[in-house]
């Protein structure tokens, strides 16, 4: 069974696009609030001690925070948006992203991290407990810079540089920040092509990026249906995409062995 966290400002949509019935509750009310508006739960680069409870079963939460279908859990880290004026960042959120460990029944279900666009997350160190970055790349060179800043800050993180810290104050917090850090299990980048047209386009973002020593594992053409149903709130064709995302698990399996075959020794 697979598990999705979903770090987004759309939630409403994207669970119409998997075809859920309804949208889970936000995870951020579970945890306890948003300290920005009085709750309890933190920005990790102000606090990075763990989040108490991350340790997730499925069995034992409540059902509004979760939805299941076809094998897929859906789950909601949380939104900034509804927190009125003047709530602050999304730290929190990135917390919950960056601590969530789903179990469902007897298993430890693959979980995917959807973060929102951007690099802020990942800046605050949410990377550090995943074991993929994976980077969707739009044929933009801003997607591409993106991949590019992502696989630089992955391979600092992997040669075990510190966070910054200077405005911590407390010694027993900067030595937490950076316990996170040096723990962090992050195997590599990976991307994902993604609104290619044709051949020319998606050969020159493969050799723009294998350039950066970022290996692209699947692409996504352009579809007009796939706009149409985030436009109207429908679901996905699941049957039409489903080579596509089938090569991409294939191609993620594939870094992975690699990966394993590296540290395995003869």
């Amino acid at each position: 069974m697979s598990s999705i966290a979903r770090d987004i400002k759309d939630a409403l949509a994207f669970y119409q696009a998997l075809g859920f019935e309804r949208s889970p509750e936000p995870l951020l009310e579970y945890f306890g609030g948003m300290v920005f508006s009085g709750g309890e739960v933190t920005c990790p680069v102000d606090d990075p001690t763990p989040l108490p409870g991350a340790n997730i079963s499925i069995d034992s939460l409540p059902s509004k925070y979760y939805a299941q279908d076809d094998g897929i859990t859906l789950l909601i880290a949380g939104k900034i948006g509804n927190q009125g004026p003047g709530a602050g960042c999304d730290g929190p959120v990135s917390k919950i992203a960056r601590d969530l460990r789903i179990q469902v029944g007897d298993s430890n279900p693959v979980t995917l991290v959807d973060f929102k666009a951007g690099f802020e997350d990942s800046a605050r160190g949410a990377v550090t407990s995943l074991d993929w970055a994976i980077v969707v790349v739009d044929p933009t060179l801003a997607a591409i810079e993106i991949g590019s800043d992502m696989r630089n800050m992955v391979d600092r993180v992997k040669a075990k540089e510190l966070p910054a810290t200077m405005h911590l104050e407390s010694p027993e917090l900067v030595a937490l920040a950076n316990r996170f850090f040096l723990d962090a299990i992050i195997k590599g980048v990976l991307c994902v092509l993604n609104k290619i047209q044709n051949a020319e386009m998606e050969n020159y973002l493969q050799m723009k990026l294998m350039a950066r020593c970022i290996k692209p594992i699947g692409i996504i053409h352009e579809d007009a249906s796939i706009s149409i149903a985030w436009l109207r709130g429908m679901p996905l064709d699941r049957e039409k995409s489903k080579q596509e995302v089938d090569n991409i698990v294939k191609g993620l399996e594939t870094a992975e062995a690699l990966v394993e075959k590296m540290v395995t020794p003869a």
